[in-house]
């Protein structure tokens, strides 16, 4: 319900903006733009499912042998403590926990070629223990907001652009955006569980919250004590290394149970096609309801406005440069890599613009699409609080952002 209300307030907000664009400035070109974002949005939308199915096949794939091999079932024992009150509506050691661990893993290191597909897996072992299949469960919207956070220990392809629009020091943003993330992170898992009256004041959640909080410390110690150069090769090779090694280990883990590896690998690459398949109509309809938005100027308009209301607090607003990125982040990937891109490009790399923009990008991931794509592949219709968590977690890594650019950078 709450997806079909911000669906048609996309759409009728963009056709308002454009008709006030054409009758009272002119704008004969407003419509045309619109109506060419529709076609190239579901265009987009097509080539990322295609896009997907190779990865959702290969992942599915592996994950179907690690489950045969056992490993699946080791990681929900191993993990059951913190994740069975966490998630408190899925059964202790259900394998499903294994996939969640898999899932978050995987975004942590920024592989999200491999996070969207264990994601899936995910939400589909949990949409099995869901007695109302068309309503999203509190184990659905809990690991939603798990995702939509985007807790990202080596941002590689921020630094990567940040190179090519020539940074004097690429990974200077690297600890801020690791800070913001986090704040993100956390600030998403304590908004869902109050939403679901989850009691985080136990010893085990403490404990860890608190452990997780020491290594991101430690971590960050440890890679700024790096120069750039090192930092962007350790990055990119401890995150390519770790995902070959899950590889090899699901692999050694089948040949030790004596699994038909290969015939396990084929059934679960099937799931992966008709995964990938299931998710296009969802595809379509969000981004070309985003497509729509963008190309009538509401962003812009929206932009102008709040640049204008910081001015009357008489505060400082050169932040608001930045703020296209975080808007679009929720909405879309893509969208919010070339809004990040173009403020390097108008602001300098290094300008205070410039480097929040890549904070931004890298302190949450793309609401909607995560929704659309994850909800869509189970048929959930009814989001329920999921929306309102996942935009509140968004609220929290945006004004993190802000603040620790400011003490970095201000």
């Amino acid at each position: 319900m709450v997806l079909n209300y911000i669906w048609l307030a996309f759409f009728f907000i963009a056709f308002v903006i454009a008709v006030i664009r054409l009758v009272f400035f002119g704008d004969v070109e407003v419509f045309p733009a619109i109506m060419n974002s529709t076609f190239e949005t579901s265009r987009t939308a097509f080539d990322i499912s295609l896009g997907l199915t190779g990865v959702l096949s290969l992942w599915l794939g592996v994950m179907k042998i690690g489950e045969r091999g056992g490993v699946v079932n080791a990681l929900a024992r191993v993990l059951s403590p913190v994740f069975c009150r966490l998630f408190p509506d899925i059964p202790k050691g259900h394998p499903v926990t294994g996939n969640i661990f898999m899932n978050i893993a995987a975004n942590m290191l920024g592989l999200d070629n491999a996070a969207t597909p264990l994601g899936l897996k995910a939400m589909e072992g949990m949409q099995e223990l869901n007695p109302k299949k068309d309503t999203a469960s509190n184990s659905q919207i809990m690991f939603l907001v798990l995702n939509t956070s985007g807790l990202t220990i080596i941002p590689v392809s921020i630094m990567v652009y940040r190179a090519q629009q020539g940074a004097a020091q690429p990974t200077d943003v690297f600890v801020p955006i690791l800070l913001a993330t986090f704040f993100a992170t956390l600030g998403g898992i304590i908004i869902t569980s109050l939403y679901q009256r989850i009691n985080l004041l136990n010893r085990t959640l403490l404990l860890t919250l608190g452990g997780m909080t020491l290594c991101v410390g430690g971590l960050i110690w440890g890679m700024s004590q790096l120069d750039s150069v090192t930092m962007n090769l350790v990055g990119t090779n401890v995150a390519n290394v770790l995902l070959f090694l899950i590889i090899i280990a699901f692999l050694g883990a089948g040949v030790r149970k004596r699994v038909n590896v290969y015939d396990a690998f084929i059934e679960g690459a099937k799931e992966g096609f008709q995964t990938a398949v299931r998710i296009i109509p969802y595809l379509v309809a969000i981004l070309v309801s985003i497509g729509v938005f963008r190309a009538s100027g509401a962003m812009d308009w929206i932009i102008d406005g709040l640049t204008w209301l910081v001015h009357l607090t008489g505060l400082d607003a050169q932040w608001v440069g930045a703020l296209p990125t975080a808007l679009m982040k929720p909405l879309s990937g893509s969208g919010a890599r070339g809004m990040m891109v173009d403020a390097m490009t108008t602001y300098g790399a290094d300008s205070f613009v410039g480097r929040l923009s890549c904070i931004f990008q890298g302190s949450t991931d793309t609401t909607f699409y995560i929704l659309a794509v994850y909800f869509g592949s189970v048929g959930i219709r009814h989001t329920r609080h999921a929306v309102t968590c996942g935009l509140l977690a968004d609220l929290v890594g945006i004004i993190a952002a802000i603040g620790i650019c400011y003490l970095f950078f201000g």
